[in-house]
């Protein structure tokens, strides 16, 4: 196995335990949506943005569908900011989510490389603008925040790089509303 083939099975098993620990940590539920934003570049070592690539793309989407389909969870990647950071979903979620269409496909240069290999992958993909997560994978601090619903709270784990690419892992809860004589669940 030459040091590239090499280096790619290193990152899909990392990526996988990932997956893994960050699935038991969130408590995420079947029917959620969780938002990932991915840097390929980053994941390389390289400037985001500046070296997309579909290899690395391509190691991680297959995976990460396998995941989320055992799971009955619902993605949504987070296209670069050249497309605004406009997102690509399964078109039969868009509905349910109240998700609105726009028009565009992402590429390795306007999208960038795990958006497009997403709309590749998925079965009847859209894009769409914006979405309020559940839960959300950030690989090279892409800046998912924008498409997480509002009250995130991190998920820490002992990994925190994927390859080179700094990762940072968040699911929400529901507001807590009231004041002093409101009662919580566990109080």
């Amino acid at each position: 196995m030459d040091e590239a083939m090499k280096t790619l099975h290193t990152l899909k098993n990392q990526w996988e335990t990932i997956l893994e620990i960050f699935g038991a940590s969130a408590g995420l539920q079947r029917g959620q949506l969780v938002v990932i934003g991915c840097s390929t570049s980053e994941v390389q070592g390289k400037t985001i943005g500046k070296a997309g690539s579909k290899e690395v793309a391509d190691i991680l989407i297959d995976p990460l569908l396998y995941w989320a389909d055992l799971r009955g969870i619902h993605l949504a990647f987070q296209c670069c900011e050249h497309l605004n950071r406009a997102l690509v979903v399964e078109q039969e979620i868009a509905g349910p989510f109240g998700l609105e269409p726009v028009i565009v496909v992402p590429s390795l240069t306007a999208g960038g490389a795990m958006a497009s290999t997403a709309w590749e992958k998925l079965k009847n993909p859209v894009a769409v603008e914006q979405v309020k997560a559940h839960a959300g994978i950030d690989i090279g601090d892409t800046l998912i925040g924008m498409h997480l619903r509002p009250v995130v709270v991190p998920v820490r784990i002992d990994i925190n790089y994927l390859g080179n690419a700094h990762l940072t892992l968040a699911k929400t809860r529901p507001k807590y509303i009231g004041g002093p004589r409101a009662i919580y669940p566990g109080s």
